[in-house]
């Protein structure tokens, strides 16, 4: 079922609550690595619920693709900053990392072999899951350094 809007409807205001639930959902879907994410985001931002113009998510994608790292992270961060500023870049960009990184995680526990093979099996699910990982992996470090003092 299509729930695009007819062109001639102005979209409604986006709630903050709204981006945080779309955020959420899209930072669990890591089908297609950033290519898929990125298309899953027009679709989803610019064509069906149209919280975004076209002009401005390929603007956002364009300036993306100049910047070094993840540009399917960027650009969602950038368009959760353009829809609700500094929370909505926040949420926009943590989700992102943290849902899919708590997929790779979630495996962690059923893997038989030692703690860098889950840095290495979250490099192999890409970014988000690699950086997840490696701040999980400071975190541990970090609390069970102050545990020991």
């Amino acid at each position: 079922m299509n729930k695009s809007l007819p062109p001639q409807t102005p979209p409604q205001p986006v709630t903050l609550g709204q981006a945080f639930w779309y955020w959420l959902k899209l930072g669990f879907i890591s089908f297609g690595g950033p290519a898929g994410q990125i298309s899953i985001m027009h679709q989803d931002l610019v064509e069906q619920k149209r919280w975004i113009s076209e002009k401005r998510f390929l603007h956002a994608l364009n300036y993306c693709m100049l910047l070094p790292g993840p540009e399917a992270q960027q650009l969602a961060t950038y368009i959760g900053w353009l829809m609700h500023r500094t929370w909505g870049g926040v949420i926009a960009g943590l989700l992102f990392i943290l849902a899919g990184g708590r997929l790779v995680e979630s495996t962690h526990g059923n893997l038989k072999f030692t703690a860098p093979l889950s840095v290495i099996t979250a490099a192999a699910c890409g970014p988000d899951g690699f950086v997840y990982q490696v701040l999980a992996g400071l975190a541990r470090n970090f609390f069970c350094s102050i545990e020991q003092i």
